[in-house]
């Protein structure tokens, strides 16, 4: 149960973070206003509170699991947002990334 929790939280946390940058991104690049950017902003700060929820007590290794986390989602919201297409680089690299994430948060308690 533990493992479910951590991964949805590391979900939330990236499409926080990759959802208001996006915003950020629209307002500054795409010129879709101040409130975009402001709302992106508000999301970018729930994307520094959801990692504290997370068990683990070492910074540093729960930033660098969500890391492999981020890659993947980012890989994701290109694709289904941005309609771009990852190649099979892109793919691989991501579940490198994925198996990354599953040995720093958990390898101790399984090896």
């Amino acid at each position: 149960m533990e493992v479910v929790r951590s991964l949805i939280l590391f979900a939330l946390a990236g499409l926080a973070e990759i959802g208001g940058g996006w915003l950020v991104w629209q307002w500054l690049r795409n010129n879709w206003g101040v409130w975009i950017g402001v709302a992106g902003g508000v999301v970018l700060f729930f994307y520094g509170v959801i990692p504290t929820l997370q068990q683990e007590p070492a910074f540093g290794r729960v930033y660098a699991a969500y890391g492999g986390v981020f890659i993947v989602l980012s890989i994701g919201w290109g694709w289904l947002v941005d309609g771009w297409v990852p190649d099979r680089y892109d793919l691989a690299g991501g579940a490198i990334a994925l198996a990354g994430v599953f040995v720093i948060m958990w390898g101790r308690n399984w090896f």
